[in-house]
């Protein structure tokens, strides 16, 4: 992620520009992986960062830290942030703790757990998050995830009927939510956003989240499901800065994600959408997303059930 341009830039960006909010305060990062923002918070003029990480990478942060002579300033701790002790509170909390489609890895909620260290007048970066939706036509995704079942079709696999199992394949390819980019081209309809201010959020209210939604169709066309993205906004004493995931920017190492429905959708031009996504947290660190559409002048119906824990990458 570090070779992220996009990502790593706005954060660094973000952090020195607003300098005035780390000079001579107390960070702390969340989930720091190689501690490169524990380096921006200093860099800032931070006078001391905790910086914690549960996985085995922490034993790079601290081989980073001690050779560029910080282990003074930077103190790296071992161990989730659920379960880990600070000796002081922090002004600022810094992390990345965005996933596919925000939500998916559920690190937003460590994010959140994190606030208990921070003092009253403290600050968060990023601060606030919108999840942007839209219904897109795309007909040769369709076909082509549809077709992905094709193998199942044989009669003679073998010596085996394999047959009986392609509906089985089809309901599986399609509880997959795709991870890749595309043209704005294929949006039908203005983007719906959800926005999660993580300053006033707390941990369960990510364990339910439902987003509703209304479109109004900006061209006729069949729906083929909805694609999402999302933007977090670093608000500072000086600058506000945007690091964003949108088609219409350049791309990240989030790129996009599109859930399809189990059936398209007909709309006309001027006709609405309505429904709801509703992403439901799992034990496996990731989401259950239900997604309910009806085109309101005909009352067709669609919708689909979808596991975030097992995307498919269809970018490589």
């Amino acid at each position: 992620m570090m070779q992220d341009f996009v990502r790593t830039a706005t954060y660094h960006r973000a952090i020195l520009q607003n300098h005035i909010d780390f000079k001579d305060k107390v960070v702390l990062d969340v989930g720091c992986g190689s501690g490169i923002l524990s380096f921006f918070a200093i860099q800032a003029g931070a006078r001391r960062v905790f910086a914690v990480e549960a996985s085995s990478v922490v034993q790079y942060a601290e081989m980073l830290v001690n050779n560029n002579h910080l282990s003074d300033k930077i103190i790296v701790l071992p161990g989730k942030i659920e379960e880990i002790s600070l000796p002081e509170s922090v002004d600022v909390i810094i992390s990345e703790p965005m996933g596919y489609m925000l939500f998916n890895e559920r690190m937003l909620e460590s994010y959140l757990h994190s606030k208990k260290w921070l003092k009253a007048n403290g600050m968060m970066f990023p601060t606030f998050s919108d999840i942007h939706l839209a219904p897109f036509s795309d007909e040769q995704l369709y076909m082509e995830h549809y077709s992905r079942a094709n193998f199942w079709h044989q009669h003679c696999f073998y010596g085996v009927n394999l047959s009986s199992l392609r509906g089985a394949a089809v309901d599986e390819y399609f509880r997959q939510p795709i991870v890749d980019t595309f043209d704005i081209k294929i949006l039908m309809a203005r983007s719906v956003k959800y926005t999660v201010n993580f300053m006033d959020a707390e941990e369960a209210d990510l364990h339910r989240v439902e987003i509703p939604f209304v479109f109004q169709m900006a061209q006729s066309g069949l729906i083929h499901g909805l694609a999402f993205w999302f933007d977090v906004a670093f608000v500072g004493s000086l600058v506000t800065v945007w690091l964003s995931t949108a088609p219409t920017e350049p791309l990240t190492h989030w790129y996009q994600v599109r859930c399809l429905l189990q059936t398209p959708l007909f709309a006309k031009e001027g006709e609405t959408l309505s429904g709801k996504v509703l992403f439901v947290a799992n034990k496996r660190q990731s989401y259950d997303i239900q997604i309910t559409a009806l085109v309101n002048q005909t009352g067709f119906r669609s919708g689909n059930v979808l596991d975030l824990k097992n995307p498919f990458f269809r970018f490589a």
